[in-house]
């Protein structure tokens, strides 16, 4: 099991600096974590942080989860990811998906209105771009005859944040795999990956990547971290997409689906969406975890642990204490990490915390 860190854009409940982003990618990269990503919500541009963070690391990867399509235009997206991947030399990856109609039309006052179609027409211009520095593309929505002059970055994997059967089928078709949020096991098992499989296997493509976003907190009161859960998360409970997904594994709200407990109790969790994925589509399917954070338990102050599966790095586990991490957002002194975990079962033959 590979380890990573989403980075969002808080720190103790104000906004990060880009300083802040780019020492913690730093950091990551120190205590051995495999990958650094970036939400791309209110704060300091994701790509903007990757390329910065680029240049202190060397080894670990690099990605946005998620960039929105609707504010950029695809040539504009390209660029911007061509130079990150170039900053990076190789180790970045674009996660970019259409957002949500309260956020294109609410906020940005955009029309959201076939969202698919778009989604569709703008990968059609985005990953040839990537993959070849160069599109001619004559569509409903975009007709682009452009390249790019900088191609020392290409190419950039794609991956689209999609969670309905004709985003999902898209995604196989076109993209190098999903991002996914608020979806437990059994839907990843029955719904996600078949339905990603199938469409990438009809495309010719590779077998897809799959992203798995979920809460966690390593905690010895597991029923105080779920109910705080369910107050922190509960706007997903209420977006059409998201309440779909939990509709689909019969949970009421985000705290089912959070990942909650001791070391072993994660461990064990982890394994199952390890094992949902890796039984219908062995050796290609990656499960990242994210929003990490500790709560205290009654008993002792729980510290963040990087070591998911069991085997905890202590290094880590200090640098992590040391960075103020305690805590959910809301809870006094504490801020949210966000963990990512690599899962492929195939390629290692077992598990590695």
């Amino acid at each position: 099991m590979r380890i990573g860190l989403l980075d969002g854009g808080q720190r103790e409940r104000r906004p990060a600096t880009l300083d802040e982003h780019v020492e913690r990618a730093r950091l990551a990269e120190d205590v051995g974590l495999a990958s650094v990503w970036f939400s791309n919500i209110y704060g300091h541009d994701a790509m903007t942080v990757a390329a910065l963070a680029a240049r202190v690391t060397t080894r670990i990867e690099l990605g946005t989860a998620i960039t929105p399509t609707y504010p950029r235009h695809p040539h504009a997206m390209a660029q911007q990811a061509a130079s990150t991947g170039a900053a990076a030399r190789g180790r970045f990856t674009l996660g970019v998906g259409p957002s949500h109609r309260v956020v294109v039309e609410d906020m940005w006052g955009l029309s959201y209105e076939h969202a698919y179609a778009h989604t569709r027409e703008y990968l059609s211009v985005l990953v040839p771009l990537l993959s070849t520095g160069k599109i001619e593309h004559a569509g409903t929505r975009f007709a682009v005859r452009a390249h790019l002059t900088s191609i020392d970055g290409l190419p950039v994997p794609v991956l689209l944040a999609g969670l309905g059967p004709k985003m999902l089928a898209l995604a196989g078709t076109l993209t190098a795999g999903t991002i996914t949020w608020m979806v437990g096991a059994r839907t990843l098992r029955d719904h996600i990956v078949p339905r990603v499989r199938e469409a990438a296997a009809q495309a010719g493509r590779p077998a897809p990547r799959i992203v798995v976003e979920l809460p966690l907190a390593l905690t010895g009161d597991v029923a105080a971290a779920r109910e705080l859960a369910g107050r922190m998360f509960k706007t997903y409970a209420s977006l059409p997409a998201y309440r779909a997904m939990l509709d689909r594994e019969g949970a009421a709200g985000p705290a089912e689906v959070a990942i909650v407990g001791d070391h072993d109790a994660i461990g064990e969790q982890l394994l199952r969406l390890a094992e949902a994925a890796v039984s219908t589509m062995p050796g290609s399917t990656h499960v990242f975890v994210r929003w990490c954070a500790s709560v205290p338990s009654s008993r002792r102050r729980a510290g963040p642990s990087i070591g998911a599966a069991g085997r905890c790095r202590g290094q880590a586990d200090r640098s992590l204490q040391r960075d103020g991490a305690w805590g959910w957002p809301g809870r006094s002194g504490g801020e949210t990490h966000r963990l990512s975990t690599d899962l492929d079962r195939n390629r290692e033959g077992d598990l590695r915390a």
